[in-house]
């Protein structure tokens, strides 16, 4: 799917936060409803996949794979890939995911991470209008 206007969200999560995790933070930063497969993958750009994580079929089959494989265990990525997040394979929701640069800090007490830091940008519409015929 393609946006129309810039949305960006920046995330706190832990690096022994599970892929799975991170998938259910990047739906609620999105206001996403999670009723479709998803996978993770590495590549140079969205359309080209030269690491596949939890890769499987089977949707739960495959989330839980990705609940057992942790961020510290996908970065750092070899040189020149990026992470993606595939969200709903017949819409086709591709989401590039970068880590920061800035020095990891402790966690804060009383704080519920993951976390939305930083808002760029409306939440895009899941669903778009389809004319009825």
């Amino acid at each position: 799917m393609n946006l129309r206007k810039e949305c960006v969200r920046f995330i706190e999560i832990d690096d022994g936060a599970s892929l799975l995790d991170l998938h259910g933070a990047i739906q609620a930063s999105v206001g996403f409803d999670d009723d479709h497969m998803f996978e993770f993958f590495a590549g140079r750009t969205y359309r080209n996949r030269n690491m596949v994580f939890g890769g499987d079929d089977d949707r739960e089959a495959s989330a839980d794979a990705m609940g057992e494989i942790t961020l510290a265990q996908v970065y750092p990525l070899p040189k020149s890939l990026k992470l993606y997040y595939h969200f709903d394979f017949g819409d086709d929701w591709f989401f590039e995911i970068r880590k920061g640069r800035q020095q990891a800090a402790s966690p804060l007490p009383g704080v519920k991470y993951p976390r939305v830091v930083e808002r760029i940008g409306r939440n895009p519409v899941q669903y778009g209008e389809y004319d009825e015929e």
